[in-house]
């Protein structure tokens, strides 16, 4: 990734992205700002998908929804469009991932609608700040993903798996965890899981289905949160004619404060 911009300001993050310098992943970048996973469907599809995410707020907690065919994000944010500030997207066809562009200006549609989803990059900021470990921070690598065994709950052709993050924690700090990340609800929140991963469906922790593994250190379990990769393996399990998503960890980065977003 290059140095060429100020990592600090989410409005040069998103320009740096748009410009094509940045195209890794977003974790610790514009620290204190909400980051966003995206999911963009026609119009005929929204009102499934949003009864889908009011029904799976843990996985899917929505922080804001476009206009259809307005590409562009005031809520969010100076100067946001969602075709180009996403540093990686993905092209979905029939539930088929088809490409990973990182513009999607061309196939923009009138018809289309972002839906912009919590994303736990937000209170990780807050377990640090409590002097807990962040591990796929510490190693500068992605969050390691999953999906699991626990279903959603459905909602006209949206369903399957939940997908959860990992970090691992000691008993201990994982504690403090559950008590810092409740205070997070509109990014996830509280773990949905600790301890053993095949409880949940996982069959190899050293195997992420998105993102990267992470060292897992003696006296540390593994801590799942509810992710917003969720909505991908939703549409592969829906099959869609068309959608788009941001590639795993490669979020929309806002100028909402993650302060906005705490209950307390």
């Amino acid at each position: 990734m290059s140095p060429d911009f100020d990592r600090t300001d989410p409005h040069a993050v998103r320009l740096a992205a748009r410009a094509g310098v940045l195209t890794g992943h977003t974790a610790n970048l514009a620290p204190g700002r909400v980051q966003a996973n995206l999911a963009i469907l026609p119009a005929g599809l929204v009102h499934d998908f949003l009864r889908f995410c009011q029904r799976n707020p843990k996985p899917c907690p929505l922080v804001a929804v476009s206009e259809p065919g307005d590409p562009m994000l005031p809520m969010l944010g100076r100067d946001v469009d969602i075709r180009t500030d996403v540093p990686r997207y993905r092209v979905w066809r029939d539930g088929a991932l088809v490409d990973e562009p990182t513009d999607i200006r061309d196939l923009w549609r009138d018809d289309l609608v972002a839906f912009l989803i919590g994303c736990s990059f937000s209170f990780e900021e807050a377990m640090l700040a409590d002097g807990l470990p962040v591990r796929h921070i510490e190693q500068g690598s992605n969050v390691p993903m999953y999906r699991t065994s626990v279903p959603t709950v459905e909602a006209g052709p949206f369903g399957g798996p939940m997908v959860v993050s990992m970090r691992p924690l000691t008993a201990a700090q994982a504690i403090r965890a559950v008590q810092v990340t409740s205070r997070f609800p509109a990014v996830h929140g509280a773990p949905v899981h600790l301890g053993d991963p095949a409880a949940i469906g996982i069959a190899d922790i050293g195997r992420p289905d998105y993102g990267d593994p992470v060292e897992i250190r003696p006296g540390e379990i593994p801590v799942f949160w509810a992710c917003g990769v969720t909505p991908q393996s939703v549409i592969e399990h829906a099959r869609p004619p068309f959608s788009i998503s941001h590639a795993p960890g490669h979020m929309l980065v806002t100028d909402l404060r993650n302060s906005a977003v705490a209950v307390m």
